[in-house]
C-alpha cells in the first residue's frame, strides 16, 4: 500500500499541484459515497425508520433511492470545485496556493 501512495505523490507532483487541492478533491469523492455505503454510521438507523413506511425496503432498495442524490451531489460539489479552484483560482485554505511555485 505505501508503493500506491508514493505513486500517487509522484504523479501529483509532476502536474505541480499542491496537496491541499488533492485532498480537497478527494474529500468530495469520499464524502458523496459516504451517502450510499452500508458502512455508513447512520445507515443502520435510517434503514429501520425507512422500514417504518416501506415494509419491503431493504439495503438495495435504499442505496437505489439515494443513488440520485449522490450523483446531485458529485456533480454539484465537482462544479463548485472546480470554479472555485481553478477559474477563480482561490485557494482552498488560509494561506496555500493551487499550485507549486518555484
Amino acid at each position: 500500500m505505501g508503493r500506491h501512495s508514493a505513486d500517487f505523490c509522484t504523479h501529483v507532483d509532476a502536474h505541480g499541484l499542491r496537496p491541499e487541492v488533492i485532498q480537497a478533491a478527494y474529500r468530495i469523492g469520499d464524502s458523496v459515497t459516504n451517502l450510499i455505503t452500508p458502512m455508513m454510521s447512520y445507515f443502520g438507523l435510517i434503514l429501520a425508520v425507512a422500514t417504518r413506511y416501506r415494509k419491503d425496503m431493504g439495503i438495495g432498495t435504499l442505496v437505489a433511492l439515494m443513488l440520485p442524490y449522490t450523483l446531485f451531489m458529485l456533480i454539484g460539489w465537482s462544479l463548485l470545485f472546480f470554479v472555485w479552484v481553478f477559474v477563480f483560482g482561490l485557494p482552498v485554505g488560509p494561506g496555500s496556493a493551487t499550485y507549486y511555485t518555484l
